[in-house]
């Protein structure tokens, strides 16, 4: 198992701030492998579904909670990617689980914006008791800029624990009045720009939210959540957050064939549930 993918400055930083960025975690061939199978992968984009924001924009995601074999289960299950987690939630490697995985798709023009959430903030009616033993890994596949809708977070705000969310049009979002208090408070609003291949990592209390795309330019990231093993959820069909990944070597990315998603993977539809997505 790798090690130090993660430096102890950089575990100090995710503590205090709720997040950390990894830069080039990925390498220019793997971020350009990735992002040549999602854009023609006919499975993933048949079961990608919009959200509308409240000006009518709207972002595609697709769904799935299951890692396979294709190359965004390999990137979900690999050595660097678990051994981070693990580093970051303070478990052994053995114990760290995949909740799900999402490919985005923020598109030049049309891509909307996200309403300011937390993760836990979507999970919680899944029934998770403990929200430090869950994080959300986010690799850009493209650059990620204000211009385009790059994500923001605001700094320290995993502390304030769960805040309240209701729905904003199909989105959930976080009580305004508790965003306004902590940007009052003087917590710091970071754009979170990224090259691709680098990589965010963010506690599932984090305050963040995305404006839409209006540049030119696509906005895609891939982004899997994690969960650790005893921290089972009392409403949650799916069970692959609470089975230990079974971990591959950080080679198998480009070892493997350029597979995408198969139509049999278990993918979340619309019509089942929004409340799991964010970013």
């Amino acid at each position: 198992m790798k090690t130090n993918v993660l430096t102890p400055e950089q575990i100090t930083a995710f503590h205090r701030d709720g997040y950390v960025i990894a830069k080039g975690f990925l390498s220019p061939e793997e971020t350009a492998k990735l992002y040549a199978v999602a854009i023609t992968d006919d499975a993933l984009n048949s079961h990608a579904y919009g959200v509308v924001d409240q000006s009518g924009k709207q972002s595609k995601l697709a769904l799935w909670f299951t890692p396979g074999d294709d190359l965004y289960g390999l990137l979900a299950r690999s050595e660097r990617m678990v051994e981070g987690v693990a580093a970051l939630l303070g478990s052994s490697q053995n114990q760290v689980c995949h909740f799900h995985s999402k490919l985005m798709m923020k598109e030049p023009r049309v891509g909307g914006a996200w309403e300011w959430h937390q993760d836990y903030g979507y999970w919680y009616k899944n029934q998770f008791l403990y929200p430090e033993q869950m994080l959300s890994v986010m690799v850009a596949l493209n650059r990620a800029t204000v211009e385009n809708g790059c994500l923001q977070v605001i700094k320290g705000s995993h502390k304030l624990g769960r805040v309240n969310h209701g729905f904003t049009g199909e989105q959930v979002g976080a009580d305004q009045t508790m965003v306004d208090n902590c940007l009052n408070a003087g917590l710091e609003l970071i754009y979170v720009e990224l090259e691709p291949g680098d990589t965010l990592f963010f506690h599932s209390n984090i305050l963040h939210r995305s404006e839409a795309n209006l540049s030119d330019e696509p906005r895609w990231a891939f982004i899997s959540a994690y969960n650790v093993q005893s921290n089972k959820p009392f409403n949650e069909k799916s069970t692959s957050c609470i089975t230990p990944i079974s971990v591959v070597p950080d080679s198998a990315l480009l070892d493997a064939e350029a597979a995408g998603k198969g139509h049999s993977a278990d993918f979340l539809s619309k019509e089942t549930d929004v409340t799991l997505t964010e970013a």
